[in-house]
């Protein structure tokens, strides 16, 4: 099972302002989301974003919405995306979900183990999810495994989708996202 473009969609789960301070290494987390958003975005795969409750808990990271030409933004109240029915009824298309974000045993875990039930391929990106502490966000990647997600990192992710090397896109990849330090 390998990620397609044209098949797939990143959903980035509750990347909220006043979240972030809240989850061990956030920052790093954000950076990480950042990234994987970026490249996506070259690749033209589509970016769903969430938000708990913004009108407390704040909106998503300017940062993040930034790179996305339109960002296209749910609320929820729910902590399934699923479960709230926020999610546009173009987003039924694709059959594999790519999910980062937070929490990862709440939010995170919930949209996921929702998006399963329904018959989507999905793969979380455990280097750009997180919790308030280490042990649940490991703790709620192990049961998102156990339930049938695949766990990958975000180089897994552009690699899928991009497929094979000697490409404009693979160059560009490389030179952009590729070299030197990565968040």
């Amino acid at each position: 099972m390998l990620m397609e473009m044209g098949k797939a969609g990143l959903m980035v789960v509750d990347i909220q302002d006043k979240l972030v301070p809240a989850i061990h290494k956030g920052e790093q987390m954000s950076a990480r989301v950042q990234w994987l958003i970026s490249a996506c975005t070259l690749l033209g795969t589509p970016v769903l974003f969430t938000e708990q409750y913004p009108k407390g808990l704040g909106h998503t990271r300017q940062a993040l919405t930034a790179l996305v030409e339109q960002p296209e933004i749910v609320e929820k109240m729910h902590f399934s995306a699923m479960a709230a029915r926020c999610l546009p009824d173009h987003w039924q298309e694709y059959s594999q979900l790519i999910v980062c974000g937070m929490e990862t045993h709440v939010c995170v875990l919930q949209t996921v183990m929702d998006l399963l039930n329904a018959g989507k391929e999905v793969f979380v990106v455990a280097d750009a999810t997180g919790s308030r502490t280490e042990e649940n966000h490991q703790l709620g990647l192990a049961r998102m495994r156990d339930a049938g997600a695949q766990i990958v990192s975000r180089e897994m992710v552009v690699f899928e989708l991009m497929h094979q090397s000697g490409t404009d896109t693979f160059k560009a990849i490389s030179k952009q996202f590729l070299v030197g330090e990565q968040p």
